[in-house]
């Protein structure tokens, strides 16, 4: 075990959502666990009781991937574990293709609408559609610039990349409800504010009830693994550990005893000791940077097995190098490093 996780209190110890079942862990709120056919094995949903509209029926936060497995587990959930009663609003927290996967079969199936940040599902929009920009060919361009040499590894980025959101995310609804950050979302007998948060996604929505401490927290705030910030070709320049941190201080004013429900892992309190775990992570990481890059002019790539002893699989990597890359653009935004691109095109970082 993670020696941070035995500073977190997890109230429902190792006790998990059946398949397909869901489980209570406040009134009204439940929990599903759908699989994830990667490292990262799962995704938690929200299920929240709710009268919306005039519907008797369910708020859920989040869906799943578009895979023959997430269907069929959908239909035993919506056959044995909704009460006979609809999905009357699906919720998205970002756009990752996890979280919105399956918006457009559920809100087409329950004719439920979709609320998100403008941001989220703009991306979304741009993402499914497989515009240039998001496409192979810019991952292909957007690696080898940051150092991944020519050869199968950059190959399969290109093809891994070439339809890798569509086929996870075949269709977003066509129109959706825009929240925004502070905005007070009544779902069932609770008041839930908007936190929007940056640096994982462009505009990610959690949901706080101050009544009951409960905070929805998606992907920004995670018991186990810290969030993902990556720098993609769409956004060259970005500087999304600065905005991540930034958006931590949003969840400050959380109660100390928050229940905590995120996207991957279990439920857990003590947010603010893991506020600070995660702040302190991120310092550390980009210490072992800079001092890499003071050692001799740096690649993203290179930068990879600083911040990551382990090996990894193309899905992974791109993640890898994203983070890698996101840690290098901060110091470089906060003038602890230069950037420069040498004749081949491939961008390095050093020492100032």
């Amino acid at each position: 075990m993670n020696p941070l996780e035995q500073q977190l209190t997890y109230p429902f110890g190792d006790t998990l959502p059946g398949r397909a079942r869901k489980q209570e862990v406040a009134p009204g709120v439940f929990w599903i666990r759908m699989p994830l056919p990667f490292a990262l094995d799962h995704i938690n949903l929200w299920l929240v009781r709710d009268e919306f509209r005039g519907r008797r029926g369910w708020t859920l936060i989040d869906c799943g991937i578009a895979s023959d497995e997430t269907r069929g587990l959908w239909d035993q959930v919506i056959a044995g574990e909704l009460d006979g009663e609809p999905i009357v609003r699906v919720l998205c927290t970002h756009t990752h293709p996890d979280h919105v996967g399956l918006a457009g079969m559920l809100t087409e199936r329950f004719d439920a609408p979709l609320w998100m940040t403008l941001g989220e599902y703009a991306m979304g929009r741009l993402l499914s559609a497989v515009m240039p920009g998001v496409d192979g060919e810019s991952a292909h361009r957007h690696f080898r610039r940051h150092g991944v040499p020519e050869g199968d590894e950059l190959e399969s980025i290109r093809r891994r990349n070439s339809r890798y959101f569509a086929s996870l995310v075949p269709s977003m609804p066509l129109r959706f409800r825009r929240i925004t950050d502070g905005e007070t979302v009544r779902i069932g007998s609770r008041d839930w504010r908007v936190i929007v948060g940056t640096g994982h996604s462009p505009e990610h929505a959690a949901l706080y009830s101050a009544q009951d401490g409960l905070l929805v927290s998606g992907d920004m705030v995670l018991p186990r693994i810290s969030t993902n910030v990556s720098v993609f070709d769409l956004e060259p320049e970005s500087d999304p550990v600065t905005w991540y941190l930034a958006s931590l201080q949003r969840f400050d004013a959380c109660r100390p005893d928050t229940l905590v429900l995120p996207s991957h892992g279990r439920p857990f309190r003590h947010l603010h000791i893991r506020m600070q775990q995660l702040r302190d992570h991120h310092a550390e990481r980009l210490d072992a940077v800079e001092a890499a890059c003071r050692e001799r002019p740096m690649t993203a790539y290179e930068i990879v097995p600083v911040m990551f002893h382990r090996q990894f699989d193309t899905h992974q990597l791109t993640f890898a190098l994203g983070e890698s890359l996101a840690h290098l653009h901060a110091l470089w935004h906060r003038d602890r490093l230069a950037r420069a691109q040498d004749g081949n095109g491939v961008v390095r970082f050093s020492a100032v």
